[in-house]
């Protein structure tokens, strides 16, 4: 069974950046369409940005457009989340998670779930 591990979390000051992690265990991503989640407290779980099972990078959340990028590296069996330009807004858990075949921006779609890292935007 696919399992995914998310890392790399932490407080960061507006303005910086971070780059998140997914590592996969039990099965290949390279079958999977990865997606990158987000959730803030008293709030729903938002889709941020996804990587298909071509490399093809779909984008979920307006407020991320040009400072979010979604790679995949297939020999790490591993997907990352290049977050710049952090605001505080963009304070929360991200998630990472798989779909067999197709991405979504939304989290009922997802089969296979991370545990979560802590993304802090504060001065």
């Amino acid at each position: 069974q696919l399992q995914l591990v998310e890392s790399g979390g932490g407080l960061v000051q507006p303005g910086g950046s971070l780059r998140l992690s997914c590592a996969a265990s039990g099965l290949s991503l390279d079958y999977y369409a990865i997606g990158w989640f987000r959730q803030a407290p008293g709030k729903s779980r938002e889709g941020v940005l996804c990587i298909s099972r071509s490399g093809g990078m779909t984008n979920y959340a307006d407020s991320v457009k040009g400072r979010f990028t979604i790679s995949r590296d297939n020999a790490k069996n591993t997907v990352y989340l290049q977050m710049n330009s952090l605001k505080p807004e963009d304070t929360a858990v991200y998630y990472c998670a798989a779909d067999d075949y197709y991405c979504s921006g939304q989290w009922i779609e997802y089969d296979y779930w991370g545990q979560g890292t802590q993304v802090t935007v504060s001065s």
